[in-house]
This record gives structure tokens, C-alpha cells and sequence, in this order.
């Protein structure tokens, strides 16, 4: 080869190597600004409540929520009437650094509120990073509380990634929360209204808000992806803060805009309908929630007796779940929800409880247990149905505040056979 061919050819191809760099740069930037943090699910059924009943009282606290914030009143700790502390029974944990150097805790990922606090297990511990603000801070959820003293500091994320001056809520008291340290919500930032004293009109930006406003991701929004599982404790989720993660979906994300049906819309809420097989209608058109911190897939009671009939279950009382046979079951079909005029199929498979997790929930290893439940109101109520873990196990989820919307997407794991 000449000298002459030669220089010519290397100039040729240092052109055409800075040329893929610069078109390949967006893509490399968007990718290395994505967050991305394990998820472990956790079994806690050492209460005294069934599934159903503490994803109800769960459903209470939220409607009781929304309407205080409708009305403009505060929410008082005992809003919600006659419901019992009970332990988060099934919670998806992310471990979460705070402080310098920092302290590991674990977190309930929760997208039905939005305040990120520690304490419950492990104490708070301050650091030269952290700094206390004048305000005491108090949350209510659905069969438990927390209250403590507000404190800004440094969240670690894994990977060396950090955001500086979140909101901390340091509990001094809390209940409900035994096996784990506290929550990290990324819930609508409005949910925090109400939760500090004395800056009671004040919001909170959640973790997903400061590392948009920080830079340190380019769209503030958090994907969750959850995978189903038979077994009581596993790592088989992630949470990616300011992008989608390709390798947990399959085919496009389907966007559907944040319902404007109260009280649905004071949360991640949208409208869909539901159909039991070809052509039996379980829900028409209306507004519900996507909600990590519900375990159940809930649905409204005139719904929930439509299902029943469609699939000739049987209420089963020691679980609180409708239970069929193993006969039933391998003729039971699909669900259908469509969102915003697309279709997702939740399959027979999917509509079942984990087989290998019956006796955990107080069930007998012969039946299978259905995991769609009563939400405990019937249609019309503006919350008439919420996609929990179980559903959320299925279908790739997007919670995308910049744009409003909530996006979707199968994965390897809808049709899968798991349970």
C-alpha cells in the first residue's frame, strides 16, 4: 500500500469516525443520563389483614386524600375510619443512600404518594451534608402514618449518582412500616401539600423532580419495571429516573394523558375500560390509577360482580380473594384493558396468585386464587379501578410528569407462565 493511498485512507476514516460520533452523541447522552436502581420484592404477611383488606383501607386513605385536597382541608391522621395499622404486606424496596458518607435504607417505592422519608426501621443519620429546615413533617397512608422533623440532604441512587438538597422526612414515630426503613414516593408533587407544619402550602419535589431540575437526567419522568415472581423475596425490578430502558419492553410505549376525572386525576390516573374474554364487558370507559403501593389488581364492585359471574369463581373467605378450580382455571380467559384505543392482554397466568405462594396468604395449595379484587366502591365513583404490582408485573410503565401522561408497554414477562 502507498504512503500517499494510505494517508488518504486514515483521513477518510478519522472523518467518518468523528462523523458517527457526533450522531451517535444524543443517543449516548440520553443513555448515560438515565438513573437506573434495583427493586426487590418483599413479603410482609405477618399482619392480621387479608391482601384485600389492607389494599382497600389503602383505597380509603387515597379517596379520603383526594377529596381534603379538593376541598382545601387538611388531612387528619384519623380521616380514614375504622381502618386497623397493619404492615405493607407486598412492597417492591429500593436501597436508597442518603447522607455523606451515606446510610443505606430501605425504601418503599410508592406512586400513590410523593414524600421520601426514613426512620421507620433504621434511625436517621445526619452528616455534614445535612440540614434541618423549620418545618415537622407527617404523612397518613392507608393503614399507617409516619411524623418527624423535615431535613434537606444528599440522596445516593447507585453508580456514584447523587442529588443534593432532597427533602428528608427523619420519623420520630411512624407505624405500618415494620421490615423496612420508610418510602421513597414519586407520586404528583402536589400530594405533598399539607404534609409540613408550619409551611403547610408548601410542595416537596420528589427525588424523580430534583435530579430533572439538577440536570443529572434530561426528562422528568421514572420507569418502573416489575417482573412476576414466585418466590417471597427477590431482586426483579428497576426503577430508570429520566428515560425508558429498551431491554424491559418489547414494541412501543402507548401514552395515555393523566385522567381528568376527580379524585383518579390527583394521582397517576387514566381511563380505560376492561373485557373478559371476546366480548363480556367487565368496565366501560372510565377513570382509575396506576399505583405501585397497591397489591391487588382492584376493580369496582358492579365490575368486580361481572368477573365472578365470567369466571365462576367463589369468594374465598380465609383469603379474602376469589378463588376458582384448577378445571376453571385452564379454561379461564384473557382480560382485556384498553388505554387510550389500545389493547393489553392480561392472561389467565397473570390473573392468578403465584401458585407457590398460596399457603403464604392463608390459601390451600390445590385452589388458585384470582388476584383481581373489589376496590369496595361501585362505577362512577371517580376511582373506579387501580393497576397494582400484579398488573404493573406484566406491562412495562412509564410516569412521565414533564408531559403528563403515563405510558405503557408489554414485556417479555406478559405472557409469561410465572404463576
Amino acid at each position: 500500500m502507498s504512503r500517499g493511498f494510505s494517508s488518504t485512507f486514515l483521513s477518510l476514516l478519522l472523518a467518518l469516525s468523528l462523523a458517527l460520533a457526533v450522531t451517535a452523541t444524543p443517543i449516548v447522552q440520553v443513555r448515560d443520563n438515565f438513573v437506573r436502581l434495583p427493586l426487590a420484592k418483599k413479603f410482609n404477611l405477618t399482619g392480621t389483614h387479608t391482601l384485600l383488606a389492607r389494599d382497600q383501607a389503602r383505597v380509603k386513605h387515597l379517596n379520603a386524600l383526594a377529596k381534603a385536597r379538593l376541598a382545601g382541608t387538611p388531612l387528619s391522621s384519623d380521616a380514614v375510619i375504622g381502618v386497623p395499622v397493619d404492615n405493607q404486606a407486598v412492597s417492591y424496596i429500593a436501597t436508597v443512600g442518603v447522607g455523606n458518607p451515606a446510610t443505606q435504607y430501605d425504601l418503599i417505592v410508592d406512586t400513590g404518594s410523593s414524600n421520601t422519608w426514613v426512620g421507620a426501621s433504621r434511625t436517621f443519620v445526619q452528616t455534614s451534608t445535612t440540614r434541618q429546615t423549620r418545618d415537622r413533617v407527617s404523612v397518613t397512608y392507608g393503614s399507617g402514618d409516619f411524623s418527624g422533623t423535615e431535613f434537606t440532604d444528599t440522596v445516593s441512587l447507585g453508580n456514584g449518582l447523587t442529588v443534593t438538597g432532597q427533602s428528608i422526612g427523619a420519623a420520630t414515630e411512624s407505624e405500618g412500616f415494620d421490615g423496612v426503613d420508610g418510602i421513597l414516593g414519586i407520586g404528583p408533587v402536589d400530594l405533598t401539600v399539607g404534609t409540613l407544619s408550619p409551611d403547610t402550602t408548601a410542595t416537596i419535589p420528589t427525588v424523580t423532580d430534583n435530579l430533572f431540575a439538577q440536570g443529572i437526567i434530561t426528562d422528568d419522568l421514572v420507569s418502573v419495571s416489575f417482573e412476576p415472581t414466585n418466590t417471597v423475596e427477590i431482586v426483579n425490578g428497576e426503577l430508570t429516573f429520566g428515560g425508558t430502558d429498551s431491554s424491559k419492553f418489547v414494541g412501543a410505549i402507548t401514552f395515555a394523558p393523566i385522567t381528568r376525572t376527580s379524585p383518579a386525576s390527583e394521582f397517576w390516573g387514566i381511563n380505560q375500560s376492561i373485557r373478559f374474554g371476546t366480548s363480556t364487558s367487565i368496565l366501560s370507559n372510565t377513570a382509575g390509577i396506576v399505583d405501585t403501593g397497591t397489591t391487588l389488581t382492584l376493580i369496582s364492585t358492579d365490575a368486580l360482580r361481572r368477573y365472578q359471574r365470567a369466571t365462576g369463581a367463589v369468594l374465598d373467605n380465609a383469603t379474602g380473594l376469589l378463588r376458582i378450580t384448577p378445571t376453571q382455571f385452564a379454561n379461564l380467559q384473557s382480560l382485556f384493558f384498553t388505554i387510550n384505543g389500545v389493547t393489553f392482554e392480561f392472561t389467565a397466568n397473570a390473573q392468578a396468585w403465584p401458585r407457590a405462594l398460596n399457603t403464604a396468604i392463608g390459601g390451600n395449595t390445590n385452589s388458585v386464587y384470582l388476584v383481581v379484587g373489589s376496590i369496595g366502591t361501585p362505577t362512577g365513583e371517580g376511582l373506579d379501578f387501580i393497576n397494582g404490582q400484579t398488573w404493573l408485573e406484566r406491562f412495562y410503565t412509564v410516569f412521565d410528569t414533564g408531559n403528563s401522561r403515563i405510558g405503557f408497554a408489554n414485556t417479555p414477562f406478559t405472557t409469561a407462565n410465572t404463576n
